[in-house]
């Protein structure tokens, strides 16, 4: 997948400090990742502009992103959690803080959903419409 307007100019570590337990609620999960097609640089793409990224981790369908602090990883949760990225709707919380499971009958409006990812918006629908 290519993001094409990646602002970080430098990859981030592997690491994402799983055994720190300060770095815990600076550290975001993204669950329901298809790993198969996003990149380690994708989801750095994503959740940079939330703020540092000192880490990042790509493992078979789910992520972490650790961020320099805390304030940045709960923007990055609020602003991304629901999101969907090539036909799967993400799950993202704090690492520290799992969330109960959400309602199948919680939706997100369409323009929440595809903000900020305007070349993949046709690909979307698309998909939407033949499910």
């Amino acid at each position: 997948m290519d993001w094409s307007s990646s602002s970080s100019s430098m990859a981030s570590s592997n690491v994402t400090n799983k055994t720190d337990a300060h770095s815990l609620n600076s550290r975001v999960f993204i669950g329901n990742l298809n790993t198969l097609l996003v990149t380690k640089a994708d989801v750095e793409a994503i959740f940079s502009k939330y703020g540092k990224i000192v880490g990042c981790s790509i493992h078979k369908g789910y992520a972490f992103v650790q961020f320099s602090n805390e304030r940045n990883a709960r923007a990055a949760v609020a602003g991304e959690d629901g999101r969907m990225i090539v036909g799967q709707v993400l799950d993202i919380n704090l690492a520290g803080e799992p969330k109960p499971r959400r309602s199948k009958t919680l939706k997100r409006s369409a323009v929440d959903m595809y903000r900020s990812v305007p070349l993949l918006l046709n690909f979307l629908v698309t998909i939407e419409l033949l499910c």
